[in-house]
C-alpha cells in the first residue's frame, strides 16, 4: 500500500509588527554571513558595503527573512567572542532594520548578541544550539516578543562531525527538540513564536540527512513549523562529486543543482521556512513546488 503523504501543517506567526502565514506557501530565509570563514562565502560580505548590497539584493529576489550571522559555524570552526560577533552584525542590523520591511533574523547562540541585535532591530533569533551554549538564550526571547528557532546539533562546531552515531535518528533528534521546546515555554516563550530545524549537516552523516530530509513530516507531531537549512552543505558536495575529482567547490553550478533538489524535497515533506544562500532560484523551486504540493 502506497504511504500517505501527510498535508503541510498550517501556522500563523504573529509577533512585533509581523505577521506571517505558513504552510499554503513556502517562506524563504536568505543567509547573510558576515564572517571571514564560513564555509561557503566567507570573507565575500565581511565589509558593510558589501553586506549591505547583498542584503537588500535578496530583499528584492524574494526573501521573506534575512538570517544575519557574525560566527561560523561550519564543522571544525572555532568560536569566536561576543564582542567580535557584535562588531560585525550589528551595523548591518542597525541599518536594514530602517530600510526593510521583512524580518530580520540574528543568527546566534550567544544571549549577549541576541540581546543587542533586538535592540538594533532583529525579531527573530535563529539558535543553533537550542539554547544549550546559552541559559539565557529563552529568557531573552520571552522578554522580547520574538520568534526563536530551535536547531538540533550533536555536539558543537568543533566537534560534531567526528563519527555521529545514533541509536534512533529520528526519536532522538524529535526528543531534543521536544524538550528544547519545554525549556523554551518555561522560560516564558510562547509555543506560537517557537520553530524548530533538525539541524542538516550538524552532526549527521550523510544518510542521516537524506533521511531527515525524506521523513522530514514526522517532526509535525512536535506542533511548530519546521525550518529546512541544505544550502550548499557538505552532503550535497558529496554526492554530486565524481569518484576521481576533488570535492566541488560550495558555490558551483553543479552544487546549486542539488541544494534546489534538497528544497525541493523538504518542502514537498512539510517544510514551512527554507534557508539558502541562492534566493532568486529558490523563488523558481518554491513556487513549483508548493503549487504541485497544494494540488490535492
Amino acid at each position: 500500500m502506497d504511504e500517505i503523504r501527510l498535508p503541510t501543517k498550517k501556522y500563523s506567526l504573529v509577533w512585533g509588527n509581523h505577521r506571517m502565514e505558513l504552510g499554503e506557501r513556502t517562506r524563504i530565509m536568505g543567509i547573510l554571513n558576515i564572517t571571514p570563514d564560513s564555509f561557503s562565502d566567507g570573507g565575500k560580505f565581511l565589509a558593510l558595503d558589501a553586506a549591505l548590497a547583498q542584503a537588500e539584493k535578496m530583499v528584492l529576489d524574494g526573501a521573506d527573512i534575512l538570517d544575519i550571522g557574525g560566527e561560523s559555524s561550519r564543522p571544525f570552526s572555532e568560536p569566536v567572542s561576543a564582542e567580535e560577533e557584535t562588531r560585525r552584525v550589528l551595523p548591518v542590523i542597525e541599518y536594514l532594520a530602517k530600510k526593510i520591511s521583512i524580518p530580520i533574523s540574528i543568527d546566534t547562540a550567544k544571549s549577549v548578541v541576541a540581546r543587542r541585535a533586538i535592540s538594533a532591530g532583529a525579531s527573530i533569533i535563529n539558535d543553533i544550539s537550542a539554547l544549550k551554549f546559552d541559559a539565557d538564550m529563552a529568557e531573552v526571547a520571552g522578554q522580547n516578543d520574538v520568534l526563536l528557532i530551535l536547531m538540533h546539533m550533536k555536539g558543537n562546531p568543533l566537534d560534531m562531525q567526528k563519527s555521529p552515531f545514533y541509536y534512533d535518528l529520528m526519536g532522538e533528534i524529535k526528543d531534543f527538540l521536544n524538550q528544547a521546546i519545554l525549556r523554551a515555554e518555561r522560560s516564558g516563550v510562547s509555543k506560537s513564536k517557537i520553530i524548530i530545524d533538525p539541524g542538516i549537516g550538524f552532526g549527521k552523516t550523510v544518510e542521516h540527512n537524506l533521511f531527515l530530509i525524506n521523513h522530514l513530516n514526522e517532526f509535525q507531531d512536535l506542533d511548530v513549523p519546521v525550518l529546512l537549512g541544505t544550502s550548499r552543505k557538505a552532503f550535497i558536495r558529496k554526492i554530486l562529486t565524481q569518484n576521481d575529482q576533488a570535492e566541488l567547490r560550495p558555490d558551483h553550478p553543479v552544487i546549486e543543482t542539488g541544494t534546489q533538489a534538497s528544497v525541493a524535497a523538504g518542502i514537498y515533506n512539510g517544510a514551512h521556512i527554507v534557508r539558502v544562500h541562492n534566493v532568486p532560484n529558490t523563488c523558481a523551486t518554491v513556487k513549483l513546488v508548493d503549487a504541485i504540493r497544494n494540488s490535492y
